[in-house]
């Protein structure tokens, strides 16, 4: 929660109007935080003199918007922030840039693109045609393109500003086949002192040294809607769920914290929207989003035994195998039930004479196959074993 006046005019446009405003107990105009951003703004302007500069951060925390609930649009959502303040370069905006790139491959995502652009190339294209004035109404019609097609958008910005200069800017936005074919495009409709086009330049030479071609797309329609980015924005696009929206996205906001300190302190970053790539992943069917599961039940067979199983399940975690201990003495169908369930391929059944032995038994409940009167190292390489078969080795 925020007070309104740190929130509002800060978003911009349709953000504002999302914003949850109300008068709290004490008769305070407050609001809920509809982006991480805007607080953390806050947060540097009273703390930077006590931090190291540049201040990188990650953040995971809820944020509020009055959205109208569909597919990937929520209320009540989790955004995941990483941000880097006090620097503005070029390799502050390609290290968020390679963030987002590997966070999606990290989740076992392949089929994504990082589209990018500068928002500064419509400031300076407008002044070119005399209509400078137009910034922000431009940028928020063309903000809409994936949501409502070029068609509308080419309607909206034709009632704006006329025909002719609202075919010019749908031209100017639509990418050609490669990043440096499109830079060339940008750069011959702009000034040759551009430094959005300096900046893009300077980007691509880093994209090609890494060889990030396939990922990171600059596309000149991507000028994200909020009014405090002043540079540099990104959005990531699942090929295979290009209608859900982008998941990740970000950019440069130099001005942000300035509203709080005299002190300049320029910024870049970007959010993830957990809950609908969430959504997405789990429509995708990628194997990275699904529900994770320990590697071993640890069947509770005798009360009395309790404090041995929790010490076994110890020695097999700090061994390398995820292991759970079922919680109370159900019937052992009950357990197995709930570990099939639960996806857990292994159960250990443990029982008062398998102590006096000091010998485990081991289920693979997948193929239903017992392995008895093994020893502690019998069990962990059985158990790799059966994880780990030398074919997928």
């Amino acid at each position: 929660m925020e007070y309104a006046e740190i929130l509002l005019g800060k978003g911009g446009g349709e953000t504002d109007k999302q914003v949850y405003r109300f008068l709290d107990h004490g008769q305070r105009d407050v609001a809920l935080r509809f982006d991480l951003t805007v607080p953390f703004a806050r947060f540097m302007a009273a703390h930077y003199h006590q931090l190291p500069l540049p201040f990188k951060r990650y953040h995971m925390a809820k944020v509020w918007r009055g959205e109208n609930t569909q597919r990937g649009r929520y209320r009540e959502f989790i955004q995941i922030d990483f941000d880097i303040v006090a620097v503005d370069s070029t390799s502050a905006d390609f290290e968020i840039m390679t963030v987002m790139a590997e966070s999606m491959r990290a989740l076992g995502i392949e089929a994504f693109r990082v589209h990018f652009s500068h928002r500064q190339l419509f400031n300076e294209l407008l002044e070119t045609m005399d209509l400078a004035g137009e910034y922000l109404p431009v940028l928020r019609t063309i903000d809409k393109l994936k949501k409502i097609g070029a068609a509308e958008v080419e309607a909206q910005l034709e009632k704006r500003i006329g025909e002719q200069p609202a075919r010019k800017i749908l031209d100017f936005i639509i990418p050609e086949d490669t990043n440096r074919q499109t830079l060339e495009k940008l750069s011959s409709a702009l000034p040759q002192d551009s430094p959005a086009v300096a900046r893009l330049q300077s980007i691509l030479g880093c994209i090609e040294e890494c060889s990030l071609d396939t990922l990171l797309l600059l596309d000149p329609s991507i000028t994200r809607g909020l009014d405090y980015y002043t540079g540099v924005v990104f959005e990531t696009f699942l090929n295979e769920a290009a209608d859900i929206g982008s998941v990740c996205s970000g950019g440069r906001y130099n001005d942000l914290a300035s509203l709080y300190t005299k002190e300049k302190l320029p910024g870049v970053g970007a959010s993830i929207g957990l809950d609908r790539l969430v959504s997405a992943l789990e429509d995708l069917q990628v194997p990275g989003s699904q529900k994770t599961a320990p590697d071993v039940l640890i069947l509770l067979l005798d009360e009395p035994l309790l404090g041995i199983y929790h010490n076994l399940g110890r020695s097999l975690r700090s061994s390398g195998v995820s292991a759970e201990i079922y919680p109370s003495t159900k019937k052992i169908a009950a357990q197995l039930r709930y570990a099939e369930k639960r996806g857990i391929p292994l159960a250990i059944f443990f029982g008062q004479n398998e102590m006096e032995k000091n010998i485990y038994n081991l289920r693979d409940l997948r193929l239903r196959q017992n392995y008895d009167n093994l020893t502690f190292q019998d069990l962990l390489e059985r158990i790799s074993a059966l994880l780990h078969p030398p074919q997928d080795r």
